[in-house]
């Protein structure tokens, strides 16, 4: 697993030991990058689930300013640091552990808002039609932001969920993308 492109294209980053998370391959990353970038010219992301926190370090890597790390687990917790510092992005990430939950209740006191959303939570355990309805109600997406699903390809969400439609929608064997932005109508 490695940074696909950008300021860290090439660095290798470590992934959570064991079999409690399921790291997003290369090639989806950089699949996922090309629909909404591939790069950026800052903007907030939160990487939700996030594991090794691949999805958020290659937003950074690509040109996001800022990101906000979340996962409850705390050997993913120790990951996650330790990539940030071999990629050098210390001043510019937030890193908590906590769940899913309790992570949007306390960004919800914060009133933060985000351009980019990542929702990779573990498959058996998906509940991403409610994390979407109350992104959507607590208004944590900007205006012109995109949330990236990454889910099993059997899993079909809908097109539509509260003012956020479904613009994209790939599969990669196993693996699917649902990238949800607001309707512009």
């Amino acid at each position: 697993m490695r940074v696909v492109s950008g300021d860290c294209k090439g660095k290798t980053l470590k992934a959570v030991p064991g079999s409690s998370t399921r790291p997003t391959t290369d090639k989806v990353k950089e699949a996922i990058f090309n629909m909404i970038g591939p790069y950026f010219d800052g903007g907030t992301v939160l990487d939700l689930f996030a594991g090794s926190g691949g999805l958020g370090i290659e937003a950074l890597s690509r040109g996001v300013e800022k990101a906000i790390f979340v996962d409850r687990d705390g050997k993913a917790i120790q990951v996650i640091w330790d990539n940030i510092k071999y990629c050098q992005l210390e001043e510019r990430v937030e890193v908590f552990r906590n769940d899913s939950d309790r992570a949007l209740k306390a960004i919800m006191k914060r009133e933060l808002k985000f351009d980019y959303i990542f929702l990779d939570p573990p498959y058996k355990k998906q509940q991403l039609q409610k994390l979407i309805e109350l992104i959507d109600k607590n208004q944590l997406l900007q205006d012109n932001g995109v949330i990236v699903c990454e889910h099993s390809s059997n899993v079909n969400l809908p097109n539509i969920i509260g003012d956020l439609v479904n613009i994209k929608h790939e599969t990669y064997g196993i693996i699917a993308i649902s990238i949800y932005t607001y309707s512009k109508d």
